[in-house]
């Protein structure tokens, strides 16, 4: 049995490009069958973005007659995971299913899919064209498995108004752990806190991993199973002893582990500057009755910065469907791809797009020239050094650990010192870890 337990994120480049850009209708699939082929493809997106997706199954599904996406919410990302392991490897699993990114080590190990990367090989699909720092979290020894879709990365939020109002250079925002600590102490007054994180493991991670730090053993956990944690190492020690000391100086705070609390509190003027999904910008920048200022994640004063981990979901192929339906499948993924369709879906969720030429695509321009916050992340992911801390780590108690460090961190702000609370999540963790691997083995 594996073991999924916690609260969980909702919750992202190669130079070289292809010579012959496709679009949707001139690729040409590997399927000739005349009746239409009905691909089952499961998603975790409700609300406006599941209403983005099914725009898109909408407009591949036009764009030719001989396939049909049907596209079924499963709810959240856990529930979804849930309904897949019940049905994966029979005849009622999906032919498509997203997938949060912290289960794909799960996903690779259970025998329930078929790699992406066989029907690229098949094909010749080239995947030089997409993001090489958002393929690179979904690929192992050079195979991706997965097909990246809705990719995020954080990014440091905060109130230019503010900034202004204390003499902080709103153009110049603070870049390392010790000027976001020296900026908060300026904008914490009455009220309002001058920084705050939401209580998710995710930003921890990033923490991490811009200053080189790795979270597991074995390289992250891609070279072999990982075996112990080690996000309580001189990396991840300087983020939990940075936010203590800003919460034991008044100017750091909690506003618990649900997203719209904090964005909320942000709003409404009660904190300055906290860390985001950069999947939020847009709506941030809309609820706001301030100037809204988008850098990037800080890092530690004695590093340099490495740059981030994408976040998000992905779309994994089944392995017991018959070969016209991957088939069919992959027409669609590789449809999803197109600069065309990524612009789109862009603009209208706010997540990266995987081909980054979309970017060049004009309604996305003139996106970019209301929302020039938006260009923040996206410079941020490309500028990322890649490596294996930035790849991030796999594991497969990954919702676990993030819930240890959640716990870790609360415990922490009402008293626990930081090295005892840092060492209690990978405690913690090592021995999921552990009864994860014996039951693998």
């Amino acid at each position: 049995m594996f073991i999924f337990v916690g609260s969980l994120l909702v919750a992202c480049g190669s130079d070289e490009q292809p010579e012959v850009e496709q679009t949707a209708e001139e690729v040409e699939p590997a399927f000739t069958e005349e009746d239409i082929v009905t691909i089952e493809f499961w998603h975790g997106m409700g609300g406006e973005l599941g209403e983005a997706l099914d725009e898109v199954v909408d407009g591949y599904n036009e764009s030719q007659d001989q396939v049909y996406i049907q596209p079924e919410y499963q709810g959240s990302y856990e529930e979804l995971l849930t309904k897949f392991r019940s049905v994966g490897g029979t005849g009622d699993a999906p032919a498509l299913v997203q997938v949060f990114e912290i289960g794909t080590k799960y996903m690779i190990e259970s025998g329930y899919i078929t790699p992406v990367q066989d029907w690229i090989d098949k094909e010749g699909y080239d995947i030089t064209q997409l993001e090489e720092n958002i393929l690179s979290y979904y690929s192992v020894d050079d195979k991706l498995y997965s097909m990246p879709f809705n990719s995020s990365t954080p990014a440091l939020f905060y109130n230019k108004d503010m900034f202004e109002e204390v003499g902080l250079d709103t153009e110049n925002p603070p870049s390392t752990f010790a000027e976001i600590k020296e900026a908060a102490e300026k904008l914490t007054d009455d009220g309002r806190y001058g920084f705050s994180i939401l209580g998710n493991g995710w930003f921890f991670e990033q923490l991490v991993a811009t200053q080189g730090g790795h979270y597991v053993d074995m390289d992250n956990g891609r070279s072999d199973n990982a075996t112990e944690a080690l996000f309580n190492g001189e990396e991840g020690l300087k983020v939990f002893e940075w936010i203590h000391e800003m919460n034991q100086a008044g100017d750091f705070g909690y506003f618990g582990q649900n997203w719209d609390d904090l964005r909320a509190a942000f709003q409404a003027g009660q904190v300055a500057m906290y860390l985001d999904s950069s999947a939020g910008t847009k709506g941030v920048i809309d609820n706001a009755d301030f100037e809204v200022g988008v850098t990037f994640i800080p890092h530690a004063d004695e590093v340099e910065r490495n740059g981030v981990i994408i976040g998000g979901a992905s779309i994994w192929m089944a392995n017991g469907i018959e070969e016209v339906e991957q088939a069919a499948a992959f027409d669609f993924l590789k449809y999803l791809q197109t600069p065309e369709v990524q612009a789109e879906w862009h603009i209208d969720t706010g997540y990266f797009a995987i081909n980054p030429l979309a970017y060049e695509e004009e309604i996305v321009e003139k996106e970019h020239e209301m929302y020039p916050q938006l260009r923040v992340p996206i410079e941020q992911l490309q500028e990322t050094i890649s490596s294996t801390a930035t790849q991030g780590a796999l594991m497969g108690v990954f919702p676990e650990a993030r819930q240890q460090v959640v716990s870790a961190l609360e415990g922490m702000l009402q008293g626990t010192d930081p090295k005892t609370a840092i060492d209690q999540a990978v405690e913690g963790t090592n021995r999921a870890i552990d009864v994860y691997n014996r039951t693998v083995e």
